[in-house]
């Protein structure tokens, strides 16, 4: 399988801050890749070496094969990218910045270009007429998903791209990824920390703690680190042979209901033996990726080193809950 994005034991220092620590990643041609871990673990820092926006200290990092930083502006033509703090021009209205910032990138300014970013603007219920300073944190941030995705790229570089969005817009992005994925077989590298975004929209996932990727593969391969939870109606099946079941943890009966943990792995071992009691009301949970993430690397995470802002300067963000929706 073609690789379109690597970096090999990359580090990146900001004078006593080490932002990243020998880290190794790959994206493959064609695929959607969740980039995941808490804020301040590196994520931001990645992608802006990947967009030539800053130099990598020691270790290599390639897109489609060239230097980031060497060659920035041919990649620029090939590469879109939404940045995790979006600011636009004042001055400027909505739509005139989404064609600015398309020109930048080569894009060409024709009538399939104007009928496509009317179709963007509708899709995100953007009025493209007001002035930059007139608009809302969601709306700036619409400017930034309208103008990466207007005109096509072979990759897409989103750091939090549905920070400021509601649960509507964050709809209409998950199935706008999936058309360029689909239809395009663009490259997608999508840094987040909201794991319910990562798990509808990601083919693969690498999750960076502390500078490095700790884990990472499909969602099916890493459900077998945590475990599916089993839960039927309590009524009056008799417990004990689940409980001498060495695959089954965790028994406990709450809310009228009999519930415990399974080797994900040793589901199919279960199952008939429920089958035999006659179960009622069974429900079958396999493992979330917030499951997957909270449950083996949530003790573990230390108080991350303070992501560079933009001039190099550490700085703390501010810490955002790990939650199912919302930004």
């Amino acid at each position: 399988m073609d690789t379109v994005i690597q970096t090999t034991d990359l580090h990146k220092s900001f004078g006593p801050v080490k932002a990243l620590d020998g880290l190794d990643l790959e994206v493959h041609a064609g695929e959607i890749h969740g980039f995941l871990g808490p804020n301040g673990a590196g994520k931001s820092t990645t992608l802006r070496i990947l967009l030539g926006l800053a130099r990598a200290s020691s270790g290599s990092a390639s897109v489609l094969g060239k230097d980031p930083w060497g060659d920035a502006v041919e990649l620029h033509r090939r590469v879109a990218s939404v940045p995790g703090d979006v600011s636009i021009w004042p001055n400027l209205s909505g739509g005139e910045a989404i064609d600015l910032i398309s020109r930048l990138r080569g894009g060409v300014d024709d009538a399939a270009y104007r009928e496509r970013k009317q179709q963007l603007c509708e899709l995100f219920d953007f009025d493209p007429s007001k002035k930059g300073r007139a608009y809302s944190k969601g709306n700036r941030q619409k400017v930034a998903l309208i103008a990466a995705l207007v005109t096509p790229a072979e990759v897409y570089l989103l750091d939090e791209p549905t920070s400021g969005l509601d649960p509507l817009m964050e709809a209409v992005f998950t199935r706008e990824v999936r058309r360029l994925s689909r239809e395009n077989g663009a490259s997608v590298l999508l840094s987040s920390h909201i794991l319910s975004e990562v798990e509808q929209l990601a083919d693969r996932v690498s999750i960076i703690r502390s500078g490095r990727i700790v884990d990472g593969g499909t969602l099916d391969s890493l459900r077998h680190l945590t475990r599916t939870e089993i839960s039927f109606a309590q009524d009056s099946v008799d417990t004990t042979a689940l409980a001498a079941l060495s695959q089954i943890h965790d028994l406990a009966v709450a809310e009228g209901r009999i519930k415990f943990g399974v080797d994900s792995d040793r589901v199919h071992e279960v199952l008939p033996l429920l089958g035999s009691l006659g179960v009622k009301g069974l429900l079958v949970a396999p493992p979330s990726l917030e499951e997957l993430f909270l449950r083996h690397y949530g003790d573990q995470v230390a108080p991350a080193a303070p992501e560079p802002t933009h001039d190099g300067a550490p700085h703390r963000r501010r810490h955002r809950t790990v939650a199912k929706t919302g930004a």
